[in-house]
């Protein structure tokens, strides 16, 4: 039986990349996912990919855009009428990623772009399925943030600034939430995605990761990252809290 077998779980970004892993690796564990992206064809190709691969969960493609609070609620209505509650949310999606500036060039709607695609849909969402959660005492939170929230990066102003916010808004959760049966964690993840292929800065910062990581490569979504996103949104999760876990082959340290 998977780690995952018969919880209800929402997850965004399922579309490509570090979300379309997870959801896989949920699916794989036993879950049922509102998988949520705004394009529904490849969400289409998930649920398929899942099905070929004889997963015991079930992918139901939500198409979703999280700057939209009609589509979060839409989101959660799904799980409900699916499941009659959400035990699990991976808050993966990050809007604006092809909108990468640096510092000078950022413009207050560049920089705002960033934080209603990321740390506000990921606390709206959050507040959205809190009452279910809060209700079973039972809930497993896990937020997407990156290097750049923790370090900064030159090139990624805005980018940086929201991640800094989702590992913030974890941190808040994790103490205002842990009483509920509630646990909410981050995950840094470096891995191989399209988004690195939408913008200069992106380019060049695979090719450097690539090169300097103690692993000499980077990760994949599938088989490097998901399992510890699969793991953090499970029952055996439940004394880990308001952690920032860094998957990411040693390139960063996190203290």
């Amino acid at each position: 039986m998977g780690i995952l077998e018969g919880r209800i779980a929402i997850l965004t970004g399922a579309s490509s990349g570090v979300g379309y892993g997870a959801a896989l690796r949920f699916a794989e564990e036993g879950a049922t996912v509102i998988a949520c992206a705004r394009r529904l064809d490849k969400l289409e190709e998930l649920k398929s990919d899942a099905a070929a691969r004889g997963f015991t969960g079930t992918i139901i493609p939500q198409q979703c855009d999280v700057a939209s609070d009609d589509d979060l609620d839409a989101a959660v209505a799904r799980a409900i009428a699916e499941g009659g509650t959400v035990h699990i949310l991976a808050n993966i999606a990050q809007g604006g990623l092809g909108e990468q500036h640096y510092i000078i060039d950022t413009t207050e709607e560049n920089a705002l772009l960033f934080y209603r695609g990321g740390p506000i849909a990921t606390m709206l969402l959050m507040q959205k399925c809190f009452p279910y959660m809060e209700g079973q005492h039972y809930g497993r939170i896990v937020n997407c943030a990156s290097g750049a929230g923790l370090g900064g990066q030159a090139g990624f102003a805005g980018y940086a600034m929201a991640k800094g916010a989702i590992l913030s808004l974890t941190r808040t959760a994790a103490q205002e939430w842990g009483q509920f049966g509630i646990v909410t964690n981050v995950f840094c993840p470096v891995t191989a995605a399209d988004s690195f292929q939408t913008s200069e800065q992106g380019k060049a910062a695979l090719a450097a990761v690539s090169a300097m990581s103690p692993v000499r490569r980077m990760g994949t979504a599938y088989e490097d990252t998901s399992p510890m996103i699969a793991f953090l949104a499970s029952e055996g999760a439940g004394y880990i809290n308001g952690q920032t876990v860094s998957i990411c082959g040693g390139l960063t340290m996190v203290r």
